[in-house]
């Protein structure tokens, strides 16, 4: 019994000893090369500080960004919203520029119509009234028509002809064509005769590509070629033409002094 108890051998065993031990070794090798990995970068130049940093540099750099997008779409809209107006002011500021020239032109109208009506009673004056330009139903053809009257108290019949003339562009240059080159017949003139008034409605047909601008009329008393009375509109298809050049007195009494002619 002695010797067995002699032969005994006491061991101690310890396994929560172990692990920690094995864990702190592990810990430590993940710390090693850890420290092997930042001094490698270290060495290569990179900086946890520096990075860190930079990185803060960035988020706020791109804040300021986000603020001044933000600031930038405010300001967009508010442009945006600006130019709609702009627009809808535009619109009626043009409308209501076209409504104006359309009264001024009938004013205009008026005008020379009731200018002529109180003309003092020794000077008869013929004059064309109403200038109007419709379009026909093909391309360059249109139709001219006026009133041709006498300004002030009739006394008689009056007789003679009108040379009509469209002024305009042909390939960008000017151009001046006659009442033959655009009248369908090939009349070089409009005659007339009357004690009030004659109305006119003539068929046009202008060459391709001519651009008109104005109509020209000269009126002629009689047989007369040497005097005349000229009266100049706007091409304007569609509503009344507006005269745009009136002659002055000296003018008017050379040109339109008209013997009576029978009644």
């Amino acid at each position: 019994m002695a010797a067995s108890f002699r032969k005994l051998v006491v061991r101690t065993y310890a396994p929560r000893f172990r692990a920690s031990l094995a864990a702190f070794a592990v810990l430590a090798g993940i710390l090693i090369l850890y420290g092997a990995f930042e001094s490698g970068r270290y060495d290569a130049g990179y900086r946890v500080v520096d990075s860190a940093r930079s990185a803060l540099q960035a988020h706020a750099r791109i804040r300021n960004l986000e603020t001044q997008n933000s600031q930038l779409r405010t300001q967009l809209a508010a442009a945006e919203v600006a130019r709609r107006v702009d627009r809808v002011a535009y619109a009626q500021v043009t409308r209501s520029l076209g409504d104006m020239q359309g009264q001024i032109a009938h004013m205009s109208q008026d005008l020379a119509f009731y200018r002529g009506l109180v003309q003092p009673d020794s000077i008869v004056r013929v004059k064309v009234q109403q200038m109007q330009i419709v379009p026909g139903a093909g391309p360059g053809q249109f139709h001219l028509k006026f009133v041709l009257m006498q300004a002030g108290k009739s006394s008689g019949t009056v007789a003679g002809h009108a040379l009509v003339t469209i002024d305009g562009l042909q390939q960008g240059k000017p151009r001046s064509l006659s009442f033959a080159q655009v009248s369908p017949g090939g009349h070089p003139s409009l005659s007339y005769s009357f004690r009030y008034f004659q109305d006119y409605d003539e068929p046009l047909q202008l060459p391709a590509g001519f651009q008109p601008a104005r109509v020209g009329v000269e009126l002629r008393i009689g047989r007369d070629t040497g005097h005349g009375y000229r009266q100049a509109f706007l091409w304007k298809a569609q509503g009344m033409s507006v005269e745009t050049e009136t002659p002055n007195a000296a003018q008017s009494k050379r040109f339109l002094d008209v013997p009576a002619q029978g009644k």
